[in-house]
């Protein structure tokens, strides 16, 4: 199957920058297609990274916002990736358990094609990783994640980093190295170390995680707990990433469930 059905056609802002020239390595000649299906000024259509071009409107919307969307959701598809090989390999190997979950929870948000294409994709991230060594590729991730902070709003870029945190917690644990790994990303992508603590807390059930969920301390005042819930909830709302689609926007809105559940839990032991 190739690899430009699930990560392909318009390519928004990984066509170029350190993320373009990893999606050269690894996608190979079908980036290269991609390419120049996009630059072709006799394009009139979308092409989908498989059977060519489909019709000049999709859904009701223009050809350039049909572009604008594919783009931004295919940046977004293969920035997960990259930045998910860098996590899974913090600890400087990759098990045969670890990828087995990476399968499973691009299944669950994205479909089978996601789970085969995103493993193939994965899987020469690590190569490339090998290649260069651990620094190089490390300086590599580095400056991708300053080109995510230039192109994508900081609601996406939590969405982003929740996927991460996701695909680390998927084995019921999350080693120190793979909390160090995210932070550095969270660092690299301008967002503060705390949005990892909080997201490592979501789903939890206690009352210690529900506050690292909030970001405040148990001592913390009941205003700043309400100025605190309000602006997660701004940041995180799931209409702030609804036009990467549908599977992006399902997955936020558990996570907004999640912060708000954690909300409630505080409220009610405050008895407010």
């Amino acid at each position: 199957m190739g690899l430009g059905k699930w990560i392909g056609g318009f390519l928004g802002f990984m066509s170029a920058g350190p993320l373009g020239a990893l999606a050269g390595i690894v996608l190979g000649g079908v980036f290269d297609s991609m390419l120049d299906a996009v630059n072709t000024p006799e394009t009139q259509g979308i092409f989908d990274g498989q059977s060519g071009f489909e019709s000049q409107s999709y859904g009701g919307q223009s050809y350039s916002q049909q572009r604008s969307y594919q783009g931004q959701r295919n940046s977004f598809l293969f920035s997960i990736l990259v930045l998910a090989s860098y996590v899974i390999k913090a600890d400087g190997k990759v098990m045969h358990s670890e990828m087995e979950l990476v399968r499973n929870v691009l299944r669950q948000n994205f479909g089978d094609v996601a789970r085969q294409q995103g493993d193939e994709i994965l899987r020469k991230l690590f190569e490339e990783q090998k290649r260069v060594g651990a620094y190089q590729f490390q300086q590599t991730v580095m400056q991708c994640c300053q080109q995510i902070a230039s192109n994508m709003d900081y609601s996406q870029r939590l969405q982003l980093l929740n996927f991460l945190v996701m695909i680390a917690q998927a084995d019921g644990r999350v080693d120190t190295v793979e909390v160090t790994a995210m932070k550095e990303c969270a660092q690299w992508m301008q967002m503060s170390v705390d949005e990892v603590d909080s997201m490592l807390g979501l789903g939890k059930d206690d009352l210690e995680s529900a506050y690292k969920v909030l970001g405040v301390s148990p001592n913390a005042t009941d205003d700043e707990l309400k100025k605190a819930y309000r602006r997660l909830a701004l940041e995180h709302h799931p209409d702030k990433v609804a036009a990467l689609g549908d599977d992006i926007r399902k997955a936020a809105e558990k996570k907004f469930q999640e912060i708000n559940a954690a909300k409630e839990k505080i409220w009610k032991a405050r008895g407010l």
